[in-house]
């Protein structure tokens, strides 16, 4: 994965896709910002969304766009979104992950009863 400038993740670390903002799950902690590139003021933001049928893409593309333009030396921001490559769960920050508590492959849980269990404390 690029690396995302500190100051653009800082920017965004208040962004939130709509289905987790109630858990505080950024788009930077989501994982689904692939790129951040700035030339002569001009930033040019590159987004996954989780689905190609997210409802709420235009929203966030609006609100990556104003966060990043209000950053020092910014004067214009584009945000695209990219289809040439799947968000998947491994691009999730491991708070994030917690935080989603996402199941692992039924093919690695050789004892789904005490998977379970354990999960239930």
């Amino acid at each position: 994965m690029p690396e995302i400038p500190q100051w653009a993740s800082q920017a965004l670390s208040e962004v939130y896709d709509p289905c987790c903002r109630e858990k505080g799950i950024s788009v930077v902690e989501m994982g689904l910002v692939r790129s951040v590139e700035v030339d002569g003021g001009r930033a040019r933001v590159e987004l996954l969304l989780t689905s190609g049928w997210c409802p709420f893409a235009a929203r966030v593309l609006t609100e990556v766009r104003e966060r990043i333009e209000e950053q020092p030396g910014i004067r214009e921001a584009e945000v695209e979104v990219v289809w040439d490559e799947v968000w998947t769960t491994d691009r999730l920050s491991p708070r994030a992950a917690g935080l989603l508590r996402f199941l692992p492959d039924p093919a690695r849980v050789p004892d789904k009863s005490a998977y379970i269990r354990r999960e239930l404390r």
